[in-house]
């Protein structure tokens, strides 16, 4: 089965920390960052690699500074072995 490898890149200049993004996210890999960005804010962040792109968080930004990107990671098939009779 082909496993999805998602990720996001979030414009953090542009952020306002909403949070709708980190409360949206099934696998909890968004957080807030204790540091501010240019404007002021503090700003969503990445913080694990469990993202599976399911574009939840993109969704609901209202600013739309978050960008998903997927990657389908699929498990090599096994050869195909053909049996020889040897006479």
């Amino acid at each position: 089965m082909a496993k999805v490898i998602g990720k996001i890149i979030i414009d953090i200049e542009h952020c306002k920390g909403c949070e709708l993004c980190v409360e949206s996210c099934p696998h909890d890999c968004i957080s807030i960052a204790d540091t501010i960005n240019a404007k002021g804010y503090q700003y969503a962040i990445m913080v694990n690699d469990h993202c599976t792109g399911c574009v939840n968080c993109a969704l609901v930004c209202p600013d739309a500074v978050i960008s998903v990107y997927r990657k389908v990671v699929r498990e090599p098939k096994p050869a195909k072995i053909k049996e020889v009779e040897i006479s």
